[in-house]
């Protein structure tokens, strides 16, 4: 009796968390075969939507022929020098106003205020000033998804519980051991909160901006294919930028569990 009682349930489990997935799929096909039939039939214009099977043998075409490879690594590139840049002076900034109460008072509300502004607009003045290169793309991703990360980091470290605070102040800990030891962890889920929505606006606006300057990666491509009327790479393309920012939040995911494993 003990050993059955000991035995998980390993059979419902597994089945529990693969439903979630086979839902998911299942609702994507048939979401696509619907549109394929809406398409077919004429209720939507198959010269602003391409069919689904015209996208998907697109594929084909932008490996062979659009260099989405060399494409996607230039972007990936830009994307993770604009995530290091964000993680650093972002959590950075975060912690100094945080620490320094009247610059908080004085910029927290203007942090915010730049977290709604349309910084993709303002790209001809960065390229003045980095010229049109990869340094105006990576430049624009940063400076967009800046305030997020700081306005988070802010938020974790004032949502640190005082008892912790104190408890450290018990033992004697100085304040650099009670940021690395007490205030940093405690405030690191928020943290990501900030650095995820951080690299959604870089994402956003790296890409952006390589379809407005005409310069670089998979942004860059879908204005080729847009230009040369080529809806279904277009659509192609599209997909494959959605694509890399699942697999970009798949990874953070990863990187978050491995900086706090559940105990």
């Amino acid at each position: 009796m003990t050993d059955a009682a000991a035995t998980p349930p390993t059979p419902r489990l597994a089945r529990t968390n693969v439903t979630p997935a086979l839902t998911g799929i299942a609702t994507i096909i048939l979401a696509l075969l619907l549109a394929e039939w809406l398409i077919r039939v004429g209720v939507i214009n198959r010269f602003i939507v391409p069919p689904p099977s015209e996208i998907g043998a697109s594929f084909y075409r932008l490996f062979a022929e659009e260099h989405i490879v060399q494409r996607f690594l230039l972007t990936a590139g830009e994307c993770l020098v604009t995530g290091l840049m964000i993680v650093v002076f972002g959590i950075a900034g975060g912690v100094l106003m945080h620490r320094v109460t009247l610059l908080r008072k004085a910029c927290e509300t203007w942090v915010a205020a730049f977290a709604a502004a349309p910084i993709v607009l303002a790209y001809p003045l960065f390229m003045v000033i980095f010229g049109r290169n990869a340094w105006t793309i990576i430049m624009l991703g940063f400076v967009a998804a800046l305030p997020p990360v700081i306005l988070k980091t802010i938020e974790g470290m004032a949502a640190t519980r005082r008892v912790l605070v104190d408890v450290g102040r018990s033992f004697n800990l100085t304040p650099t051991q009670q940021f690395w030891k007490i205030l940093f962890p405690a405030a690191l889920p928020t943290i990501f909160v900030g650095v995820r929505l951080g690299l959604v606006f870089a994402l956003i606006n790296v890409v952006g901006t390589e379809f407005l300057i005409n310069y670089g990666g998979l942004g860059q491509l879908i204005e080729d294919l847009a230009e040369r009327y080529d809806l279904a790479g277009t659509y192609a393309a599209i997909c494959v930028v959605i694509l890399v920012s699942v697999l970009f939040f798949m990874a953070l995911e990863r990187i978050e569990r491995w900086l706090r494993p559940v105990d």
